[in-house]
C-alpha cells in the first residue's frame, strides 16, 4: 500500500517483481501460458486498479527470463542440461597435451643420439710413454726469504735517496734540505729502511725458533717424498716401456687400455668397455669391443592424436633405425683403432683385429656386429671424423645420414670390415680373429696375421724384396727374392695356405705355372695342414724339382727357429 504524505494509505498497491525470470518459472510451473493473467487473489492482499502498477503485465523478455518454443527457460536454468560437449573438449584438450609431451621426450632421445654421434667422432689424444711422464716442481716453503745466516743487516746507505738538485751548486746544503720533493723521497725511504729492518730481524728471531725448524722440516720431508713418487713412477713407466719395446704381451696390453680407456673420457655416459690382447707371434693386437644397447637409437619418430582420441605411436622405419646404430658402432670402431694406432709409437703392432660385441641380458652368447682387419698401413690413413663434417643438417635428413654417404661406415668398410647387415634382426658376422691365447692355432689367425706371419718367417729366412699378389681368408700368392749365398738365393713364387683340405697335384701344377709367368727359379708351397700323396710324387718328378712344400710341421718348426715362439698349426 502507498500512503499519503500524513501518513495514511491511500488505497493503491504496488507489486514488486523478486528477481529476473520470476514469472516465466512460476508460469513453467503451473503449465499455464504467458498471455493468461494471474489470479486477482494471487496478486497480493488487497485490490488493484484497473491501469494502475498493481496490474500484471507479462514478462517482456527485458529480465532475461525469455522462454523457449518447447517452454523451457534461455536464462538462469541453462545449467539444468547435459554437459556433454564441454567434457569431450577438455579431454581432447589433455590428449593433446600428452601426445605433444611425448613426442618432446621422443625428440629428447634423438637429440642425445646426435650428441653421441658428434662426441664419439671426437680426436684421440695419444696416450703413450712421453705423455704419462710426471715432472716435480719443488714448492718453496711459505716464509722462505733469503738466508738469514749471510744476510747482512739492511744499510741506510742502500735506501738513501740522492740529494734534491740545485740551480747553484754553491749554495749551503742547508737550502737543499728544505726542498719539499726531497722531504718525501727521504720519508718514503726511512719508512722502507724501517720495514725491510724489521723483516729482517723477524727472520733472525725464526731462525732460532723450534716451531719454525719443525715446520720447515716437515715441509721439506714432504718434498722430498714428493719427489720420490714422481721419480719412481717416471722409472716404473721406463721399465714398462722397456717390456713394451720387447714386446712383452703384459706391457702392450697395459699400454693399450689405458689409451683405450683414456678414449672413452669423450663419452662417459655412453659405456663401451674394450678389451685388448697382444700375441706377439705376430705382433698383432686382438680387441674386444662391447657395443651399446640396441634400445639406444630411439624407435619412433614421436606420437599423434588419432581422431578417435586415442595416442598412436610413430614408428620409425626399420632400415633408417639399424643405420643409425651402425653409424654409432662405426664412430666407436675407428675411436678404438685411432686409440690403439696413436699410443703405438714405436711400431710394435704389425696390425690390429677389433671385434664388436652385442651383449644382450639372457643371450648365451655374444653376437659378434662388426669385424676388422687392419695392418699398419691402413691404420696410418685411417683417422677420425671432423666434429663438424658429418652432422650438416639436410630438410630431409635432419642430424642423420644414409648409410651408403656416412664418411664412418665408408671408412670402415675401406679397412675392409664386415658389418652386419642388420643389427635388429641379430644378423652376426664372423670375426675376423678371435682374443685367445696369445700363442694361437693357425686357424685362429686373421688373414693379416697368417700373412705377416709367412712373411716374418721367409723374410728371417733370407727372403728379401716381399710382395704380395693376392690375399684372402684362406692364404696369399707373393714374390720375393733372396740373396745369393742366402738360405733362399733367387727369385721365388710363395703360395700360402692354411686349412685341413691336403694340398693337391693340381694346385702344384698351378704353382709351377706361375713361376713361368713371373719368371722365378723357384716355387715353395706353404700349408699348415699336409699334402696329399699325389702332390708329393709330383715334386719328385723332375719337371717339378724347383717346387719346394713346407706342410704344417716345418711351419711351427720354422716359428720356432726364427721367430722364437711355438705355433699350433692346426687342430
Amino acid at each position: 500500500m502507498q500512503h499519503s504524505a500524513d501518513g495514511q494509505p491511500d488505497g493503491t498497491a504496488t507489486v514488486q517483481f523478486p528477481r529476473p525470470g520470476f514469472l516465466a518459472s512460476v508460469f513453467r510451473e503451473l503449465n499455464t501460458d504467458q498471455g493468461q493473467g494471474l489470479d486477482p487473489d494471487a496478486a497480493g492482499p488487497g485490490p488493484a486498479a484497473p491501469g494502475t502498477s498493481g496490474d500484471v503485465m507479462p514478462d517482456d523478455g527485458a529480465s532475461g527470463g525469455d522462454v523457449s518454443d518447447d517452454g523451457t527457460s534461455g536464462g538462469a536454468a541453462s545449467g539444468d542440461g547435459p554437459a556433454e560437449p564441454e567434457e569431450s573438449i577438455a579431454a581432447h584438450g589433455r590428449a593433446a597435451a600428452l601426445t605433444h609431451h611425448r613426442t618432446l621426450t621422443v625428440q629428447a632421445e634423438h637429440d642425445r643420439l646426435a650428441d653421441l654421434l658428434r662426441r664419439a667422432a671426437l680426436p684421440v689424444s695419444a696416450m703413450d710413454f712421453e705423455s704419462q711422464l710426471r715432472h716435480y716442481e719443488p714448492r718453496p716453503y711459505p716464509a722462505d726469504g733469503p738466508e738469514t745466516g749471510s744476510e747482512a743487516e739492511p744499510r741506510w746507505a742502500d735506501f738513501a735517496p740522492a740529494g734534491p738538485a740545485t740551480a747553484d751548486p754553491d749554495g749551503a746544503p742547508a737550502r737543499r734540505l728544505l726542498d719539499s720533493g726531497y722531504q718525501r723521497e727521504l720519508a718514503q725511504a726511512r719508512l722502507a729502511h724501517q720495514r725491510s729492518l724489521r723483516e729482517w730481524r723477524t727472520r733472525r728471531a725464526e731462525a732460532g725458533n723450534p716451531a719454525a725448524d719443525e715446520s720447515r722440516r716437515v715441509h721439506e720431508a714432504a718434498e722430498e717424498a714428493r719427489a720420490r713418487a714422481v721419480r719412481e713412477y717416471n722409472e716404473s713407466l721406463e721399465e714398462c716401456r722397456r717390456a713394451y719395446r720387447l714386446s712383452e704381451p703384459a706391457a702392450v696390453e697395459s699400454l693399450l687400455e689405458r689409451a683405450l680407456a683414456a678414449a672413452e673420457t669423450a663419452t662417459q655416459d655412453l659405456p663401451a668397455p674394450c678389451r685388448a690382447v697382444f700375441r706377439p707371434l705376430t705382433r698383432t693386437a686382438v680387441l674386444d669391443l662391447d657395443l651399446p644397447p640396441l634400445d639406444l637409437v630411439p624407435s619412433l619418430t614421436g606420437y599423434r592424436l588419432a581422431p578417435d582420441g586415442d595416442i598412436v605411436p610413430v614408428p620409425r622405419p626399420p632400415a633408417d633405425r639399424a643405420t643409425d646404430y651402425l653409424r654409432l658402432v662405426a664412430r666407436l670402431a675407428l675411436r678404438a683403432l685411432q686409440a690403439a694406432d696413436a699410443v703405438d709409437t714405436d711400431e710394435i703392432l704389425a696390425g690390429v683385429v677389433l671385434n664388436g660385441w652385442l651383449r644382450e641380458p639372457g643371450a648365451a652368447e655374444p653376437l659378434c656386429l662388426v669385424s676388422v682387419d687392419a695392418d699398419r698401413d691402413a691404420l696410418a690413413r685411417t683417422r677420425l671424423l671432423p666434429p663438424a663434417t658429418p652432422y650438416e643438417e639436410r630438410d630431409d635428413e635432419g642430424v642423420y645420414a644414409d648409410a651408403e654417404q656416412d664418411e664412418a661406415l665408408v671408412r670402415l668398410r675401406q679397412l675392409g670390415a664386415a658389418v652386419t647387415p642388420d643389427p635388429y634382426g641379430r644378423v652376426g658376422v664372423q670375426p675376423a680373429a678371435q682374443a685367445g691365447a696369445a700363442v694361437p692355432a693357425a686357424p685362429d689367425l686373421s688373414a693379416n696375421e697368417f700373412a705377416q706371419l709367412v712373411r716374418d718367417l721367409l723374410t728371417r729366412g733370407g727372403l728379401a724384396e716381399w710382395s704380395v699378389r693376392l690375399r684372402g681368408p684362406a692364404g696369399l700368392v707373393a714374390t720375393g727374392e733372396g740373396a745369393p749365398g742366402s738360405a733362399l738365393p733367387g727369385r721365388w713364387v710363395v703360395w700360402a695356405s692354411r686349412g685341413a683340405t691336403p694340398v693337391s697335384a693340381e694346385e702344384i701344377a698351378t704353382l709351377a705355372e706361375a713361376v713361368q709367368e713371373e719368371s722365378a727359379e723357384r716355387g715353395l708351397r706353404l700349408t699348415t695342414g699336409r699334402f696329399a700323396d699325389e702332390a708329393l710324387d709330383l715334386t719328385g718328378e723332375e719337371s717339378h724339382r724347383h717346387i719346394h712344400l713346407v706342410d704344417g710341421d716345418g711351419v711351427s718348426e720354422l716359428a720356432r727357429t726364427h721367430l722364437g715362439l711355438p705355433l699350433a698349426a692346426g687342430r
